[in-house]
């Protein structure tokens, strides 16, 4: 299912928007942003964004745009916008148009001092600890810089004098002239623009002050004609100052922003700061690992694009914050890859069966359906000789009440072969089991063995025929359902979180699989080929989710 064919469910803003239609405001367009700040990889919360920004506009036959928020180059970089762009189209959605705050510079630039002129703003030379202090509390007011009763004539030789270059970082500030006795600290008198000598990544050197974020997001959407600026709820005590500078400002378009809960997943952390520590600590193997929540990450495990635009379907779009659990996530990749994954045979932790009936030189191909209930996704050859591999558990030389598999002197079906039977357990010098004597009986391909009823199936590999194959076995990344409420996040790292085994062997007809392929190991789970580390000569598959959700 594509981006544009996922199923829509009713939500608040898609009934804002409907009336907005219906009224013709916004002269009846609908004009959505994506606004990242490429300063790490998106997330699983990113991706609630995405969907509802671009399939808000498909929906209502408007537009999106990808905008980077580029204002803070101090953390941002090059390879975070090209993650977030790859990103954004592999989940099933292309931007109208690409834009950067950065284009705006100059305009934001003459919009601060168009605001200096009408006396809403000031230069201050208070120091950040000051301004704190300044503040004040959700209790006491604010009290007024001193810088505050400047001359316009004064703040405008000031800021020009910051945009040139003469003062240190943090020397100055510029900051809006609003209410510090504002019960909303935020329309406490808070900066607009402040110093900062670093090198950004598409304006180079040409500046030395840059916008906050509160000021550049508003106007960036008035000059990009956004009708609905969609953001998470953090941001609405941020709205009247929103609403304030285009006030002020009396830009041409007027655009409206609604706030929605953020997408809190169970077991996982999104803060960008923290997700950075886990992978500059080395706790993680890059922003890619297959247990990380960002998108790159989900799309390595194995997830699907359709797997999290149903899920971010499915967790609908709310005013109120809460805990999504993370079976959740995983019902949604488990549920698409049982529809649409081929299967295959693996065996994580092998032990050698001797088929002492079968001819020696004897080997056959078997033909095996793809998928029991696809047949449109065909067969593929897998053979057969006299020493197969099963997994060692499958085997049991004292069985636990209701053992299904084999046993000495019982009898298991092979998947989509034959049935046999153990005769004789071979062990080694230490005790362990290293060998099984077993017979076949030919008249089983296929069919049931007579006078007798044989209820175990087990999975296999031709040992002759088999692959070596890495298998990564990946779990959660924390052990509490709610690592952010913990003194210190990383404490509550799950330990076994991956799990790698090295020697593995699969069915010969993975020869050629390519990186991305998703497949269903019988009986195991759900397994994709690792997208960096895969090659011919080594196969490396992650395990992107169980068969069943065993998860406690």
């Amino acid at each position: 299912m594509s981006a544009a064919e996922t199923p829509a469910s009713s939500n608040f803003i898609r009934h804002i928007i409907t009336k907005d239609i219906s009224d013709n405001k916004h002269n009846g367009n609908v004009i959505t942003r994506f606004p990242p700040e490429p300063n790490g990889y998106l997330h699983i919360g990113h991706a609630k964004s995405i969907c509802l920004n671009f399939g808000m506009a498909a929906e209502f036959k408007g537009s999106c745009n990808l905008r980077f928020d580029d204002t803070n180059p101090e953390k941002e970089s090059i390879e975070f916008m090209q993650a977030i762009e790859q990103d954004v189209q592999w989940l099933g959605f292309n931007w109208s148009n690409k834009h950067h705050a950065s284009d705006y510079f100059e305009q934001l630039y003459d919009y601060a001092v168009e605001l200096i002129k009408q006396g809403n703003a000031y230069v201050d030379s208070l120091s950040a600890e000051q301004i704190r202090q300044y503040r004040g509390t959700l209790t006491e007011p604010g009290k007024e810089s001193p810088d505050r009763s400047r001359t316009i004539e004064e703040n405008l030789a000031l800021f020009s004098a910051m945009r040139q270059g003469e003062f240190d970082d943090g020397q100055y500030v510029l900051r809006a002239k609003i209410d510090m006795a504002s019960p909303n600290i935020n329309m406490r008198d808070p900066a607009l623009y402040r110093i900062r000598r670093v090198h950004h990544q598409r304006t180079a050197d040409q500046w030395c002050i840059y916008p906050m974020y509160d000021f550049t997001h508003c106007i960036s959407d008035a000059i990009e004609g956004i009708t609905h600026s969609l953001c998470t709820l953090e941001f609405e005590a941020h709205r009247p100052l929103y609403e304030w500078v285009l006030d002020k400002l009396q830009t041409p378009a007027q655009p409206q922003q609604i706030e929605f809960s953020r997408l809190q997943l169970e077991y996982t952390v999104v803060s960008k700061r923290k997700l950075a520590q886990l992978v500059n600590e080395n706790h993680v193997n890059g922003w890619d690992d297959p247990r990380m929540p960002t998108i790159a990450g989900l799309r390595r495990a194995g997830y699907t694009s359709a797997s999290i635009r149903d899920f971010c379907e499915r967790i609908g779009i709310t005013k109120k914050d809460s805990w999504i659990e993370m079976g959740v996530l995983e019902n949604c990749i488990r549920e698409d890859l049982n529809e649409n994954a081929p299967r295959a045979m693996a065996v994580l932790h092998p032990l050698r069966i001797v088929i002492e009936n079968y001819p020696d030189a004897q080997e056959e191909i078997l033909e095996v359906s793809n998928h029991p209930q696809k047949p449109e996704l065909g067969t593929r050859k897998i053979p057969f000789s006299k020493v197969i591999l099963i997994e060692q558990d499958d085997f049991a030389q004292t069985p636990p009440p209701k053992f299904k598999r084999l046993i000495e002197g019982g009898e298991v079906r092979l998947r989509s072969s034959y049935v046999i039977k153990c005769n004789e357990i071979i062990k080694n010098d230490a005790g362990n089991i290293i060998e099984l004597r077993c017979t076949y009986d030919p008249d089983t391909l296929g069919k049931k063995p007579e006078g007798r009823k044989v209820k175990g199936v087990i999975h296999w590999v031709s040992e002759q025929h088999a692959l070596d194959a890495e298998i990564r076995l990946y779990d959660r990344l924390f052990n509490v359902a709610n690592p952010e409420s913990e003194n210190n996040f990383l404490d509550v790292v799950n330990p076994d979180s991956l799990q790698t085994l090295n020697h593995c062997k699969v069915e010969a007809s993975l020869a050629n699989s390519e990186a991305g392929n998703l497949f269903q190991f019988e009986r195991i789970g759900y397994f994709c080929v690792d997208s960096k580390d895969s090659s011919a000569e080594k196969l490396v598959f992650n395990r992107t989710v169980t068969l069943r959700d065993t998860w406690s």
